[in-house]
């Protein structure tokens, strides 16, 4: 791939992995809008390592405290990670199970950017609905089990293209009383796991069809987008909670809205 098509595609994985805008409808309107070839799926795959590296880093003491909790768990100084890294578990569970089953049974039958357009707007409205609508009234050291498997199943709807995945979790956690920093927070933890887990699924693909590389190309996207997530994510559990959802949902509603021309006038 041309050398600036690939920074191109890194640096959009690294600001909208995190960012509620969703960045699987953004890697699926390029080729359309530009005109360029799709970039295939080692490239998707490497810029989702960049961004998994990146959130890992900048919640490392998350993940240590975590990892440290379940490798001694009669550890009551752990006590608190070892909490939270449960709650991650269980608000994993529903996207684990629909989306191994939506690989196997609806493998390529949503890329279509009308979806994209409609999910874009739908979902940016039902985050600014859940933003006013339901007050602050807890932490993320406050979640239950019942919050955290909520937001989970509300995890599956980002299956979807031009959900989001960050956009729907942290609309789960408002609904359910967080803050919005703290429902970042989760909602960033929680992508760990997910990621990874789509990463796993789809390298398996790649390698068992003979198509899996490992070039230049990949190594540069990962690097690239691993470093934009990370400032990404760093300003935005530094200003969430000054600029609200509102920028995104308008960004949302506006490429949407040129999602649906472009679709019409094709």
């Amino acid at each position: 791939m041309p050398f600036f098509h690939i920074l191109v595609l890194a640096a959009i994985q690294g600001i909208t992995e995190f960012l509620p805008i969703s960045s699987s409808g953004h890697l699926l309107i390029i080729p359309a809008v530009t005109g360029w070839t799709d970039q295939g799926q080692n490239i998707d795959i490497a810029v989702h390592v960049g961004t998994l590296v990146a959130v890992i880093a900048y919640f490392r003491k998350d993940v240590l405290e975590i990892a440290l909790a379940f490798l001694r768990p009669t550890d009551r100084a752990l006590a608190e990670g070892r909490r939270l890294g449960w709650h991650i578990l269980i608000a994993s569970i529903p996207i684990v199970i629909a989306g191994g089953a939506m690989y196997y049974l609806m493998q390529g039958e949503l890329r279509s950017i009308l979806l994209v357009a409609a999910t874009t707007i739908f979902f940016g409205l039902f985050l600014g609905w859940a933003d006013k609508k339901f007050p602050v009234t807890k932490k993320i050291d406050a979640i239950t089990v019942l919050d955290s498997f909520i937001i989970g199943l509300f995890q599956i709807l980002s299956l979807l293209p031009g959900t989001s995945r960050s956009g729907i979790t942290m609309s789960a956690a408002r609904m359910r009383g967080l803050r919005r920093r703290d429902g970042a927070h989760f909602s960033m933890l929680l992508s760990i796991p997910t990621i990874l887990g789509a990463g796993t699924l789809t390298a398996y693909h790649l390698i068992k069809v003979g198509d899996a590389q490992v070039g230049f190309d990949a190594v540069l996207a990962g690097v690239v987008s691993c470093l934009v997530a990370f400032t990404v994510i760093s300003l935005l559990m530094r200003w969430i909670e000054k600029i609200g959802f509102t920028p995104f949902i308008l960004y949302r509603l506006i490429l949407g809205v040129f999602l649906l021309v472009l679709y019409f006038s094709t």
